[in-house]
């Protein structure tokens, strides 16, 4: 038998490697991603996950005309945008106030990162002691100092989304500023010292030279924000469950109930297929908007 060449054994010992990595996305991605649209084109028949039969488009009409559906899609999408918008907002103001020589600015710059690496279920939960009803809650004890009334912040149905929001914005802001103040890091000092010489103020400097600067990382960070935030799930199955009287229930947390609570798999893929073919086309649109503005 002919020997390998080093060449070869070099390659060979590479999918050796890679190896664990294409078993585990074929069997934990690519089949499941097949699968559950194999699944959305069939019906539930009985109480076993095995009781389907073909239904074609049926589950995708069933959803179409759902009035829970197309409201946590629209509870989805005002999470999405007001949570992306506010969270890159205040990273890039964090972001460059904390480019300059402040003191103990290295200490801030971890305090405000600290939240990212916490675990959403952690995070989720301390936000719920902190939006407890009663006067005890620590949110009701700051607007109680201006003399406001306890607040019902998780049960009542037009605050629960604006408080679940508010506990995203802070987890994430940590993210979008260590990543805006990498870019504000490669932006050369010359362009500033020229604008300064020609009498350029600071918020000359920003809108000139500083955000056209960072027009990629903010298109960068649009897209996969807007893609993680539409994903949202953590936080609502650990702080409201989709309540008040559906005011947080959002397109994943549907998707959950449909597939693992109610047990209809096939009904579940279809919304998940829904969800999949929005964000897709919010993407392009996106990527089409980011193209026109780089020409």
């Amino acid at each position: 038998m002919k020997s390998l060449s080093i060449s070869q054994r070099e390659n060979l010992d590479g999918y050796i490697f890679i190896l664990p990595t294409i078993v585990y996305f074929s069997l934990f991605i690519v089949y499941p991603f097949f699968f559950s649209f194999y699944l959305s084109l069939y019906q539930k028949t009985g109480a076993r996950l095995t009781d389907i039969t073909f239904a074609g488009l049926l589950q995708y009409k069933k959803a179409l005309s759902d009035h829970e559906f197309w409201k946590s899609l629209v509870n989805t999408t005002i999470y999405t945008f007001s949570v992306v918008f506010f969270q890159m907002a205040t990273g890039l103001i964090l972001a460059v106030l904390l480019n300059n020589k402040i003191l103990g600015k290295n200490l801030i710059r971890a305090l405000i990162f600290t939240p990212v690496v916490l675990s959403t279920i952690v995070c989720g939960r301390v936000w719920t002691w902190f939006y407890t009803p009663e006067a005890g809650g620590l949110m009701n004890r700051i607007i109680g100092l201006v003399g406001i009334k306890p607040l019902g912040w998780l049960k009542d149905p037009n605050l629960a989304l604006f408080s679940v929001i508010y506990m995203s914005i802070w987890k994430w802001i940590g993210y979008h500023m260590v990543i805006y103040l990498a870019a504000l890091q490669g932006i050369s000092n010359d362009y500033y010292e020229a604008a300064s010489i020609e009498g350029a103020n600071g918020f000359q400097k920003f809108f000139k030279i500083t955000f056209p600067l960072l027009i990629n990382t903010t298109w960068l960070l649009v897209i996969t924000s807007i893609i993680n935030s539409f994903q949202v799930f953590d936080q609502i199955f650990v702080m409201t469950q989709g309540g008040p009287v559906g005011a947080t229930n959002v397109v994943v947390y549907l998707i959950y109930k449909a597939s693992f609570v109610s047990f209809n798999l096939p009904y579940g893929s279809a919304i998940a297929w829904l969800l999949f073919g929005f964000i897709f086309i919010l993407t392009l649109i996106q990527m089409q908007i980011q193209n026109k503005t780089n020409q």
